[in-house]
């Protein structure tokens, strides 16, 4: 019988069609060639590896599963396979990609007016125009609807006022989706680099994702043209829609991260000799790899079948949370037994299994916290919500 790939047990790549492996195949080389030489480097450093940008983009990764303004128009399942690729090399990578895509260009291109999506979205599909998301405030965490930023109208102008916390991208970025109260409901703003009034201070002495880039967001008094702000929807289902999108990768991305700890302690285990044997030949040793395998299939084949689930239209958010909140803690806890497993080795950056557990504390986090998602799921099944 033919050896079973580690990584694939159940063979998924054979669901896959063949314009999905080959989107796989192309982000898995560039990981290879490109992004992993550097990344524990940026890590070490706290840089965000900016000139791969450029890269990424002419690769098509950015906004990648939307239609014209030179995004690809990949389907949803192609898009979960870019990000397992990014993130098998670093969360921090996906996360730019997850929010550029996810988090920026899908609301413009959602909620945004024509003139908004032929202004914006071309120039942020080439990596010109760098997007950050501000929803998070440091007070209100998990509860979006406790937002103190506001925008009040001012003639045919907005003044936005607040503060934003948590943000990816911010200090780099040329704009920001900004979601505030209003007299009218919760709306969405695209807030330009360098309008008066506004600052996005980097967040400094991160022990997580530090090779991405994370801010605050700061707005007095900034004067937001009409024109900026997008028309198409009103009150919290705006930035939630946004969010339902970014975590359909977020179930992906771990497990690269997972894929990628797996990998190097298989190989570690094999080499180090102790007690006269390979580490790989005690059966306490086998008994955590088998597991880290089966939780990596079952989290492949939960994800694959999400985003068939999405191509088809059929998703609901109670499935993404099922999947982000299984595939992360699933992810996390393979990092942390990695990194034990890998003895004094496994607290520096030459291996990779602490900066995918460091990075992973955050995912987990992020975009709705593993407890937010067991309560999603909670209220699914008794009909009452428990927040």
């Amino acid at each position: 019988m033919a050896k079973l790939n580690p990584f694939d047990l159940y063979d998924v790549a054979s669901l896959l069609s063949e314009e999905e492996l080959m989107i796989k195949d192309s982000v898995a080389r560039f990981v290879d060639e490109r992004a992993m030489p550097l990344i524990a480097r940026h890590f070490d450093e706290a840089k965000f590896p900016a000139e791969l940008v450029p890269e990424i983009a002419a690769m098509g990764l950015l906004g990648s599963s939307l239609e014209g303004y030179g995004c690809a128009g990949l389907n949803s399942v192609s898009y979960g396979l870019i990000c397992q690729e990014l993130e098998r090399c670093d969360s921090g990578l996906r996360s730019f990609v997850s929010v550029q895509s996810s988090l920026c260009m899908y609301p413009i291109h959602a909620y945004g007016s024509e003139e908004q999506k032929q202004r914006w979205l071309p120039g942020m599909a080439s990596g010109e125009i760098i997007g950050c998301f501000g929803l998070t405030e440091s007070h209100g965490g998990s509860d979006p609807a406790n937002m103190k930023t506001n925008a009040k109208r001012d003639g045919s102008d907005w003044l936005l006022n607040g503060s934003k916390m948590w943000i990816t991208n911010g200090s780099i970025a040329d704009i920001a989706i900004v979601w505030a109260k209003t007299d009218e409901g919760i709306m969405g703003f695209v807030v330009e680099k360098g309008m008066p009034g506004f600052d996005a201070p980097a967040i400094k002495h991160k022990m997580s994702l530090r090779a991405s880039v994370t801010s605050e967001l700061y707005f007095d008094n900034v004067r937001v043209p009409d024109a900026n702000r997008l028309p198409k929807v009103t009150g919290l289902k705006g930035p939630l829609g946004c969010l339902t999108q970014a975590r359909y990768g977020i179930t992906w991305g771990p497990i690269g991260s997972a894929i990628a700890c797996l990998e190097e302690v298989l190989s570690y285990t094999s080499d180090r000799i102790l007690f006269g044997r390979p580490l790989a030949a005690n059966q306490a040793i086998q008994l955590r790899l088998a597991d880290m395998a089966r939780r990596i299939t079952s989290a492949q084949l939960l994800s694959l079948q999400l985003g068939r689930l999405k191509d088809a239209g059929k998703m609901q958010p109670t499935q993404v949370s099922i999947a982000k909140w299984n595939n992360v803690r699933m992810a996390l806890d393979i990092a942390r037994d990695c990194r034990d497993m890998l003895g004094g080795s496994g607290i520096t950056t030459e291996y990779q299994a602490i900066r995918h557990m460091l990075n992973l504390e955050s995912v987990i986090t992020y975009e709705g916290t593993e407890t937010i998602h067991q309560l999603v799921v909670g209220r699914e099944l008794t009909g009452v919500n428990a927040f």
